[in-house]
């Protein structure tokens, strides 16, 4: 590592070299070694002209952006690592297909190759680690690239973990609170750099962004609610504790990545206690609040007992079931809505609204999609291109909703939002608890261990799926941490008639996408595609998204100005993106496409064709009986939604039987192994 800290000492860094080919990033750094001594002025055209022979001999770009151009004479007095940034990426033909921005030239007289050859294997092993690599893409002076090798050193010599990585969070430790304390002290270190970490242009798009994305989904909500429940509890009270929560979590969660949200099948349960109450002429909002304080009792429990454990048994094949499962719903809802625009068309002006509101949500959607993509582009600058694609979203939706504006002719349905600040049905804001006679107190605790379970459930499975190794998430799980925060805020929400909150899967996934540092790889025989190498964690924009929803009680009447069907090509868009990395759609797609041409990714690698699909068809059956209760009009049926993603374990464990463990180690791998992303460092 020593040849590798003198490399990015002053004399040996170029950072951000104007050179658009490489004929041009040798001579500049020829011309640096002529300056610092190194070779003999008369004799630099010797060298260029052997880096150029030696690159047309074979490109020495080795991928993640890298290439290590060398060379050995006479002329180079002494063995020299350089290390040259260029300011705009050259496509050298890479094995992953990444153009090379970052050149480490090996250079010296003819008895040094021997020595170098430890070199290039360091090099291949240091750029093969993302964090590492998106540190050097933004380092600004050597002193910078200096301090992220000793951070890459560190992090590589720290006691490896016996927990598997996927698993990290999850340990039974076999003490009261044992995990919760965990938790806790992994989270410290952090918490300071969680906050200066949002101070980022990257974050503002993220927060506006996600702003709409969890304010849609609460007005819509809330008009449900407050038909199932009579008005008791409505749209106020759900931007409230979606504001509220929101905060809180964001100031206290141990994933501030995760968005809080209000859910479907928490919706069923609630309208089902309201029929209950309703049928035993019992007051709904008191038996609401012991029913969700039982539900935070049992949620600490939970979290004291380290319940979380239990998530290291769902797998990969859960987790992609349970994320294309909330991912299809927004597609869903957003096709149902535009489809419901052409019912029972009549007059001229239905047809044009019908028209103009398909148009405004694929024109969102499409615009978000385009501008998301940018980042890819060999168009504009990269500042231009990044800053662009992360506020694709939000530009999409403010220019979808100028166009709406200004054909005010054409009617358009709009959010509908309350006049005025003040609870649904005109309540007081805290809840009489004790108006519920005492044996309902008690038998409040068993739909309480149901809304637990299912909070449970919910909010694990989105931490995992947020948790991925593919987001290169740096600062730590806190499962543990989490359930105690929400079994709080459960409570909290409770005592005052608030909806109850958990994880919202594809809002998350979103905002992790929205923080995220991307890179394109080409994999042989498939199209090029993205891979996070870095997300900015924080929490500053948790706390600014549902700051931003508690600023919307301000503008209650303004919110009328945002019409639908924009709202639609959001969470369309929010669907399709959220699909990204689910390998289980990858799988799906080998369906119909042509055997030869399958991608030579890990799994097709290592598993038989025929082992691929019908693991792949095991999930498709499991996620078409989770759409089918989930979406069930039968509350009766829609309410064992718990149940039914419960039951995916033992379903995952019975493929035990019938697959080869090697097979189901390449089709459930908790990420993708080493050899597919660094196959050029071997």
């Amino acid at each position: 590592m020593q040849v590798l800290r003198d490399c990015f000492s002053p004399d040996n860094t170029l950072l951000d070299v104007p050179a658009h080919d490489l004929p041009t990033a040798f001579r500049v750094a020829v011309e640096h070694l002529v300056d610092t001594g190194r070779v003999d002025a008369e004799r630099a055209a010797d060298v260029q002209t052997a880096l150029l022979r030696r690159e047309a001999e074979a490109s020495t770009a080795i991928g993640h952006a890298v290439a290590v151009p060398h060379v050995y004479l006479d002329a180079i007095k002494e063995p020299v690592v350089l290390f040259v940034r260029l300011e705009h990426p050259i496509n050298l033909g890479a094995p992953d297909g990444v153009p090379t921005q970052h050149l480490f030239f090996l250079l010296g007289p003819p008895n040094a190759t021997s020595a170098h050859l430890d070199t290039l294997a360091s090099v291949a092993r240091l750029m093969a680690d993302d964090e590492f690599r998106y540190e050097v893409g933004k380092a600004r002076t050597p002193d910078d690239l200096a301090a992220s090798l000793e951070s890459y050193i560190d992090r590589n010599t720290a006691a490896p973990e016996e927990t598997p990585v996927a698993d990290v969070g999850l340990e039974w430790t076999g003490r009261f609170a044992g995990g919760l304390r965990q938790d806790v002290a992994r989270k410290r270190p952090w918490y300071v750099k969680d906050f200066v970490d949002g101070l980022h242009a990257k974050c503002v798009g993220s927060a506006v962004f996600l702003f709409f994305a969890c304010l849609a989904p609460a007005l819509t909500f809330g008009g449900l609610l407050a038909a199932g429940t009579g008005n008791e509890i409505g749209t106020v009270e759900i931007i409230v504790g979606t504001a509220l929560s929101g905060v809180l979590y964001a100031l206290l969660g141990g994933q501030p990545l995760i968005i809080l949200g209000f859910t479907g099948p928490v919706l069923v349960l609630t309208v089902k206690l309201y029929e209950l109450c309703q049928a035993w002429d019992a007051p709904f909002l008191p038996t609401y609040g012991w029913v969700g304080l039982w539900a935070a009792g049992f949620l600490l429990l939970m979290s004291v007992l380290d319940a979380s454990f239990l998530m290291k048994y769902f797998t990969r094949f859960t987790d992609e079931i349970f994320s294309a499962l909330m991912s299809l719903i927004f597609i869903h809802y957003a096709i149902v809505k535009l489809a419901d625009e052409f019912q029972g068309l009549e007059a001229d002006q239905h047809h044009d609204t019908a028209l103009l509101t398909l148009l405004l949500a694929l024109g969102t959607f499409y615009i978000a999609m385009s501008l998301s993509g940018l980042r890819r582009s060999s168009y504009l600058l990269p500042w231009m291109r990044e800053f662009l694609a992360d506020f694709g979203p939000m530009i999409a939706l403010g220019a979808m909703s100028i166009v709406a504006f200004n054909l005010d002719e054409v009617f358009l349905d709009t959010l509908q939002a309350p006049d005025q600040f003040g609870t649904t049905s005109g309540r007081p804001w805290l809840v009489d608890l004790w108006a519920a006679p005492p044996w309902l107190r008690l038998a409040a605790a068993a739909p309480g261990l149901l809304i637990a379970v299912l909070i449970y459930l919910v909010q694990n499975i989105t931490a995992r799926l947020v948790n991925s190794p593919d987001h290169k998430l740096r600062h730590g799980h806190g499962y543990h941490l989490d359930l105690a925060v929400l079994a709080g805020l459960t409570g909290l929400c409770s005592l005052f008639g608030l909806p109850w909150f958990a994880a919202a899967t594809v809002r998350s996934l979103n905002h992790v996408r929205s923080l995220a540092t991307f890179e394109e790889v080409a994999r042989p025989g498939s199209s090029p595609h993205e891979r996070i190498i870095h997300v900015r964690e924080n929490r500053l924009t948790g706390i600014a998204i549902h700051g931003l929803i508690a600023c919307a009680l301000l503008l209650l009447p303004y919110l009328r100005y945002v019409p639908l069907a924009v709202l639609y090509g959001v969470f369309l868009f929010m669907g399709v993106v959220s699909m990204a990395g689910n390998q289980f759609f990858e799988r799906l797609s080998l369906w119909v496409k042509d055997p030869d041409l399958y991608p030579m990714t890990h799994y097709i690698r290592r598993a038989p064709i025929w082992v691929i699909h019908s693991f792949t068809g095991v999930q498709f059956v499991c996620l078409a009986v989770l759409w089918v209760v989930n979406l069930n009009k039968n509350p009766a049926i829609s309410i064992l939604f718990p149940m039914f993603v419960a039951l995916l374990v033992p379903v995952r464990f019975a493929l035990n039987r019938f697959y080869k463990r090697p097979h189901l180690e390449a089709l459930d791998a908790a990420e993708e192994p080493e050899d597919e992303a660094t196959h050029w460092a071997a």
